[in-house]
């Protein structure tokens, strides 16, 4: 992935602060804030570990449940013309709007590698759908 960084098994997002001049980082699914700054990769493991171990001693001492948790249900605002072109992509594939998303999310989330090939066989899949529904329209 780009500009995250894994550290004691934890993901952080990592961007460059051009004021600073130094890189940011900030833990990913914690129930709070987990920052650090450092001007090196290698400060940026030692400034992440420090960061992540006061965070983690201080949800201890106050009973804090330190993890995000998941539902696995969230909402999303999308154009009518969006939701209708993807109600049409999922029915002409056989599968729910909700399997299709899940779906295209789950491409999305691949590695990139994974995802480049896997994207040129969905656009491959996804032309020959669109290609059958304009020819039923024409019909």
């Amino acid at each position: 992935m780009k500009n995250t960084m894994i550290i004691n098994n934890h993901t952080a997002i990592i961007v460059f602060d051009p004021e600073l001049e130094m890189f940011r980082g900030e833990f990913v699914n914690l129930n709070g804030s987990a920052d650090f700054y450092a001007s090196s990769v290698q400060e940026l493991h030692r400034e992440g570990e420090v960061s992540l171990n006061t965070f983690l001693e201080v949800c201890k001492e106050q009973g804090i449940e330190p993890y995000k948790h998941y539902s696995g249900k969230f909402v999303t605002r999308i154009s009518p013309d969006l939701h209708e072109r993807i109600t049409i992509l999922a029915a002409a594939e056989g599968v729910s709007l909700n399997q299709w998303v899940q779906k295209s999310l789950e491409h999305e989330a691949m590695d990139e590698t994974n995802y480049l090939l896997h994207n040129r066989n969905n656009a491959q899949r996804l032309l020959g759908s669109i290609s059958q529904l304009e020819a039923g329209k024409s019909q």
